[in-house]
């Protein structure tokens, strides 16, 4: 719970996590539901203005996305690991 109710500390972190992106550009991968009432698409699309090099997905899915479509998530984090990912 301490770290739930501490979210606002995350938030207050977002500009230093979006310069790192912009400095560094960094292999990314944001798995999105475009139906998340609480972290919506433009919070997706801001790892892609900040980031180029950023994928960014969209799933017809809600908050939990793990939880619909955890198959489909995994498999594109290992294509993506796979391909990203320097020995």
């Amino acid at each position: 719970m301490d770290l739930l109710l501490d979210y606002g500390q995350n938030v207050k972190q977002y500009p230093q996590l979006h310069e790192f992106f912009r400095a560094h550009r960094p292999p990314t991968l944001a798995i999105w539901g475009k139906n998340d009432p609480f972290f919506v698409p433009a919070g997706a699309d801001a790892f892609k203005r900040d980031n180029p090099n950023a994928e960014v997905r969209f799933l017809d899915t809600g908050h939990l996305a793990t939880e619909t479509h955890g198959r489909e998530i995994a498999d594109a984090m290992r294509e993506f690991l796979g391909r990203s990912v320097k020995p």
